[in-house]
């Protein structure tokens, strides 16, 4: 089965392009389009996408309130947000939120089908250009005291690499385990750490010194 995308960012002409490079692979299917964060919760609610394509800088609602509503009322939908070198702050505000990664609108159209299919694979898509602009203020609020963290040696192995944006295949390649066994490790870091999400376990990782 093909997975679900809507594609939501208020330029026209940027959203067909996006459309013609996401279909041509063959293995998505592009169920809606919208050109606000309002249009963007409309459209889900006709066509519960598995992932939205999602701009930063949108009229009506741009794409950090969007990601905030869109997360609470559809937890299990990917979000990767498109952005530019000067909406560093704005995408760090998403990852909180729950969006899977975001990738700069000028990414050339395999970058984008690779980071579409990480984001399905369950990784964290960090645009390199943006990521090394946007982690110190991921790492503002790091204690100066050092935390203890309650995770056992396996477990502190798998939030790192799940910090470095490790899908859970890659993970179970790395560490020789099975991928259910890295699901169910990766269940009970959330519920240990109180987290909700694995972008939560991601950022938690960085802040703390496991990446």
């Amino acid at each position: 089965m093909r997975k679900r995308i809507l594609l939501v960012e208020d330029q026209v002409i940027v959203r067909k392009g996006l459309r013609m490079i996401l279909e041509q692979p063959g293995q998505f299917e592009i169920v809606g389009e919208a050109g606000t964060g309002l249009e963007a919760i409309a459209a889900m609610e006709q066509c519960q996408a598995d992932l939205i394509l999602l701009d930063i800088r949108m009229p009506d609602m741009n794409g950090v309130e969007a990601t905030k509503i869109i997360k609470q009322r559809w937890p299990e939908v990917k979000i990767l947000v498109l952005t530019t070198f000067n909406d560093e702050e704005a995408a760090v505000e998403t990852l909180k939120d729950g969006a899977n990664g975001f990738l700069l609108k000028t990414s050339e159209p395999e970058k984008l089908i690779n980071a579409v299919e990480s984001c399905f694979a369950g990784g964290l898509v960090l645009h390199e250009e943006v990521a090394a602009k946007m982690m110190p203020r991921l790492l503002e609020k790091k204690m100066s005291v050092p935390v203890q963290i309650p995770l056992t040696d396996r477990e502190l192995d798998i939030a790192r690499l799940v910090g470095e944006g490790k899908t859970n295949k890659e993970i179970s390649e790395i560490l020789y385990l099975s991928v259910g066994t890295v699901k169910n490790h990766i269940s009970q870091i959330l519920q240990q750490l109180e987290l909700r999400d694995r972008t939560q376990l991601a950022i938690y990782a960085v802040k703390n010194d496991l990446v």
